[in-house]
């Protein structure tokens, strides 16, 4: 059954009789998402962002499947060793840690032949890994961590992530990496944020995506020759990197014209949450979801759910409130949003559905990973039917922040 048939009826003839709350997934627009991933990324390896995931048998099936997929980018040191625990391997951290704890668990996946890749962008972070490797007797791998954002007079595009915005800077602390034993430099990571995560394509916006588009295409010149020259600097100090890594979902298609970026990230758009339905180069089809339950109905044309209220996170704003999706015709009361006990949905002029309390809404998360952090299991749906039922990070007793 094709994207278009994947109407409300589908997912309630499936889904109806479950108890509600629920997440689920369909598999079959996870596999076409991935498919269209490898596409997108060319002739590059796509490393997988975990966080974007957040569950263990969605990653096995995902790595699985006939596509360039290798190593995963996790968010925190405690979820790299669960997940070199339950198997995985080449795992890279997307964020520094100054935690001796969780070094040191790592250090012990690494004394046993497990490939775990700390990120550092200081001399701070450097010392604390050496000291652990020192400890377990261990060569720590290290990835640097360079600032992919982009200086336009009065607006700095992109996130406030590392320091190490200028060649001059990385190389400074490749001379650091050197003076210790037990730390190795093995990648390097620009993470584009300002291209990756930032939606060009939102309805009743004209002025500010074209803004956005043209920031983006500047922007993309740009830190294709910072990335460059950072590379073949290292290169010049003797050191071959084993990867170079750059990327999300939303950049897929310019980070794959630089030559010196060896691998890409992806986890987004293998769910393709609702923030993903903004861009105005790709499109992947709604792979996941929740279902809340219709308890009133106060007025003619308004629906009040229980629950629902799974606010993503970052600079507070409507995009990041979940999104109603099946029945066509629904959206969020502005006045009270999605709540945590109750969400009322309003229908509109296109609104056909003969919806009744008891009924399923099915809604969208903002963010992708983020919604396993709200439900314990989900269902895997394939062919029409609840293949079966999965434990998500949270449903293996794991908060990792």
């Amino acid at each position: 059954m094709g994207h278009s048939e994947r109407n409300y009826e589908y997912y309630k003839e499936i889904l109806g009789k479950q108890p509600m709350p629920f997440a689920f997934v369909d598999l079959d627009l996870l596999e076409e998402n991935a498919k269209n991933i490898a596409l997108r990324t060319g002739e590059k390896k796509v490393r997988i962002a975990s966080k974007s995931i957040r569950c263990i048998s969605i990653l096995n099936k995902i790595f699985q499947l006939p596509f360039p997929f290798q190593g995963i980018m996790c968010y925190s040191l405690p979820e790299a060793v669960y997940l070199s625990q339950n198997g995985f391997d080449d795992i890279l951290m997307g964020y520094p840690c100054m935690q001796e704890k969780y070094i040191e668990q790592v250090c012990g996946e690494i004394s046993i032949g497990k490939k775990i890749t700390l990120m550092v962008d200081c001399a701070e972070h450097v010392k604390k890994a050496n000291e652990a490797g020192i400890k377990y007797k261990v060569i720590v791998p290290l990835c640097i961590d360079l600032d992919m954002s982009t200086s336009f007079p009065l607006l700095h595009f992109g996130v406030n992530r590392s320091p190490l915005n200028k060649k001059d800077k990385v190389l400074s602390l490749v001379e650091e990496i050197l003076k210790f034993k037990n730390v190795r430099l093995e990648g390097l990571m620009g993470y584009e944020a300002q291209i990756a995560g930032v939606g060009d394509n939102y309805p009743a916006q004209k002025i500010k995506n074209k803004m956005v588009k043209f920031l983006k295409k500047k922007s993309i010149k740009e830190i294709a020759i910072r990335r460059e020259e950072v590379v073949r600097g290292i290169e010049e100090k003797g050191i071959k990197l084993r990867f170079v890594n750059g990327g999300g979902t939303g950049s897929l298609e310019s980070t794959r014209q630089e030559k010196c970026v060896t691998e890409t990230t992806a986890g987004s758009g293998f769910y393709s949450s609702a923030l993903f339905d903004n861009y105005s180069n790709f499109k992947h089809l709604p792979a996941a979801g929740f279902a809340i339950e219709v308890v009133r109905k106060p007025k003619e044309n308004i629906y009040t759910c229980h629950g629902g209220g799974y606010i993503a996170s970052g600079s507070v704003g409507n995009d990041k409130e979940p999104l109603p999706y099946l029945p066509p015709g629904l959206k969020l009361n502005q006045n009270e949003g999605a709540g945590e006990v109750q969400t009322p949905l309003i229908s509109d002029a296109s609104f056909s559905s003969n919806l009744r309390i008891g009924d399923p809404v099915f809604m969208r998360h903002s963010k992708a990973g983020e919604l396993c952090e709200r439900f314990n299991s989900l269902l895997l749906l394939s062919n029409g039917k609840i293949l079966s039922e999965v434990k998500t990070y949270r449903g293996d007793g794991m908060c990792f922040l």
